[in-house]
């Protein structure tokens, strides 16, 4: 009897951890829409991406418009939290934010951890600041300088293995920035259509430094990441990412908050808007 018992047994209890795994996967949008809010972590360090408007003290840029976009399409109201590259992963894996739209681009490493939607919004790659009296002319001229980047940089292992450089985290972009400014690195590598907006809108303060070499290093697809498990999650938000493509939000998005490579965007919306 006991034999014919415990497959059936093993069965039903296959059956329940079934369950249980789709239940989860689905938690985060039942959640969302149950509640009415889309909670999202993003990171203000700087135009185009994300920033305090100094004039209407009000939170703007590219991945807020992408943010209050998948809110709409959800039929929720947007919430955010602004997170840092040394919390944000905590923060989602915590459960205090839904979604990721925080510079984050896709890696491996990332990949163990959370899961992600799988139509990047961008493709960034790393751009390095320096002083424009630096003498830096290439990557390879960072052998044994002390450069910074933010902690948990996906910069930080091509700066080391390839380039040979002594990388320092700083807990964000602006302290990276500072302290190339105050002499503690020879150049500062961060998401190049930041630093790029950022050395043309403040000429005065960054006068003697300049983005110091014509290739951006690692360029790479900038997703939106959700906790690991919850593909449905990923899924629903994937199909509204393509009609923004599709439809050429994603591209005017960039465009207003003056993205200096649309290239990419421009190639997904011929690609998606072609296949509808």
């Amino acid at each position: 009897m006991s034999r014919k018992i415990f497959p059936k047994a093993l069965l039903a209890m296959s059956i329940s951890l079934l369950a249980a795994t789709q239940a989860f996967a689905d938690a985060t949008l039942d959640r969302i829409k149950a509640r009415g809010t889309l909670s999202v972590g993003v990171i203000l360090s700087g135009a185009p991406f994300g920033y305090i408007d100094p004039t209407s003290q009000t939170q703007k840029g590219y991945n807020l418009d992408i943010a209050k976009a998948l809110a709409d399409d959800l039929g929720v109201k947007l919430e955010t939290v602004t997170v840092t590259p040394p919390n944000r992963v905590q923060f989602l894996q915590q459960g205090k934010v839904d979604i990721l739209i925080a510079n984050m681009q896709y890696t491996e490493d990332r990949a163990k951890v959370l899961d992600w939607v799988p139509t990047p919004y961008d493709r960034s790659g790393g751009a390095a600041v320096g002083r424009k009296d630096s003498g830096l002319k290439d990557w390879a001229d960072l052998k044994g300088k002390p450069v910074c980047v933010s902690q948990g940089s996906n910069f930080t292992q091509p700066l080391i293995e390839q380039y040979g450089a002594e990388v320092k985290g700083l807990p964000s972009q602006p302290e990276s920035l500072l302290a190339l400014q105050g002499g503690n690195c020879v150049a500062a590598v961060h998401v190049g259509a930041t630093v790029g907006l950022l050395l043309e809108d403040r000429p005065e303060e960054w006068k003697d430094y300049t983005i110091l070499f014509p290739t951006e290093l690692l360029p790479s697809d900038s997703v939106i990441w959700v906790r690991k498990g919850e593909k449905e999650t990923a899924e629903a938000l994937d199909k509204t990412i393509r009609q923004l493509h599709a439809s050429g939000k994603l591209l005017e998005f960039a465009k207003a908050n003056r993205l200096r490579n649309t290239e990419y965007l421009e190639q997904e919306r011929q690609t998606l808007s072609a296949s509808k």
